[in-house]
């Protein structure tokens, strides 16, 4: 099962400051719910998981991340992602082209191009569920990137901040926001942003 995910957002930073975070690795998975960095195997790969919390079960995947090509000069990245489920229940693969735009006044434009393959028993849900639960944690990766920004630009006492925790992505209230999208599309309306 194939589902292409278009998104864009823009952000009140320089290009050149949202260029640094986005294409540091250490930095942009503390924005990624759920996401940890595990191993650095060299600097264009690393290895990593991702835990979803259903109730009180919750379920990790295991993966590896390329950035396959990082251009500060475009600001253009492709990102390459695969992952299998610890159960050995599933395994998705992820392509991320990313390009950022200098707005002016202090303003960037983050657009990114996402093609997202998966088999095993999330397969079963289909492409548009696939859609609807990536469109809620985009949201939460949009909100967590502009405080980790906003959270950098302010003056500290010289202390880095501590690394985020990685906190299981909440999978419930997805559910219950894509049922609710899904009666909307139903009769016809536009689902909530």
């Amino acid at each position: 099962m194939k589902a292409n995910i278009d998104k864009t957002f823009k952000i009140e930073r320089p290009i050149n400051e949202v260029w640094d975070f986005l294409s540091d690795p250490q930095k942009i998975v503390t924005c990624v719910p759920g996401a940890q960095l595990t191993e650095t195997i060299d600097e264009k790969n690393y290895k990593g998981t991702v835990s979803m919390k259903i109730g009180p079960v919750v379920s990790s995947f295991n993966g590896q991340i390329t950035m396959e090509k990082v251009d500060q000069t475009t600001h253009t990245m492709e990102i390459l992602g695969k992952g299998v489920d610890t159960k050995g229940k599933g395994s998705a693969n992820m392509v991320l082209a990313g390009k950022l735009v200098d707005n002016g006044d202090n303003t960037t434009e983050v657009t990114n191009n996402m093609e997202v393959s998966i088999t095993g028993k999330l397969a079963q849900f289909g492409s548009r569920m696939i859609v609807d639960v990536s469109d809620q944690v985009f949201k939460q990766f949009v909100a967590n990137f502009r405080g980790q920004l906003q959270a950098a630009a302010e003056p500290t006492d010289g202390a880095p901040p501590p690394p985020a925790e990685a906190k299981p992505i909440k999978a419930l209230p997805l559910f219950f926001s894509m049922i609710w999208n899904a009666i909307l599309r139903l009769f016809g309306k536009k689902p909530r942003e």
